[in-house]
């Protein structure tokens, strides 16, 4: 799965991946995203002409259009890719309503002696990735303000990241970017994304808070060799 994942580069970075419409942003640095909060999505805009995006702030934890509302007792935050097409909370998103997430890096927690080890895993030929996100509008029958909200999909995890979690977000290659957001049949593009230039890196225990979003989330840990085998800490 995908609990948290940080943006910390510069918008313009968005830019120039996205090249979307509209001003750039004033977003700070954001080392800790976590469920329910605001965070920038890209999506197709509603003008502009054919694969014309545009960015917007929405809510982690995707409120189907059909539901009462917001309901923290059931998890939206991940769509599983495996099922999405079929699963009613995502198969309208999914045909109609698709997204990226911009991101720098996500998290996992390895099971440990009775313990979770964090770790933060980036890619590291690209200074902003894409997770593949959907997208949906609630409005409340009583007039309050629409909520727009986005899940991120996963898949089953790489060489890499297995030893860590049995999952990971999908992330887009940036040249499947319009074709995931054209809603081109993605079976292809929702495979794990290989694990040779990404890098796992990990940290301490403050990343487990979403209270705590600084810089200090990402401070590494001892990286000597675990003889476990797994990514060494």
């Amino acid at each position: 799965m995908c609990g948290r994942y940080s943006f910390t580069s510069p918008p313009e970075a968005m830019r120039r991946l996205f090249a979307f419409a509209g001003p750039i942003p004033n977003l700070a640095p954001r080392y800790n995203i976590a469920p329910t909060q605001q965070a920038p999505v890209i999506r197709l805009a509603k003008t502009g002409g054919d694969g014309a995006r545009d960015l917007a702030m929405m809510r982690w934890g995707l409120i189907p259009g059909w539901s009462k509302g917001p309901d923290t007792r059931f998890s939206m935050i991940n769509a599983r890719a495996e099922t999405v097409a079929e699963k009613p909370a995502y198969r309208g998103a999914y045909r109609h309503r698709r997204c990226l997430v911009p991101a720098d890096g996500f998290y996992e927690w390895q099971k440990r002696d009775g313990s979770k080890q964090p770790w933060r895993i980036t890619v590291t030929d690209q200074e902003v990735f894409a997770f593949a996100g959907l997208w949906e509008s609630w409005h409340g029958d009583d007039g309050t303000p629409a909520i727009t909200s986005f899940t991120i999909l996963t898949t089953s995890a790489n060489d890499l990241l297995r030893p860590i979690h049995d999952r990971m977000p999908i992330i887009l290659h940036a040249a499947d970017h319009q074709r995931w957001l054209a809603g081109a049949e993605p079976a292809a593009l929702l495979a794990p994304y290989p694990s040779t230039p990404m890098a796992t890196l990990a940290i301490g225990a403050r990343i487990n808070s979403p209270r705590h979003d600084d810089p200090a989330c990402i401070t590494p840990l001892d990286t000597s060799p675990d003889p476990s085998g797994a990514p060494g800490i």
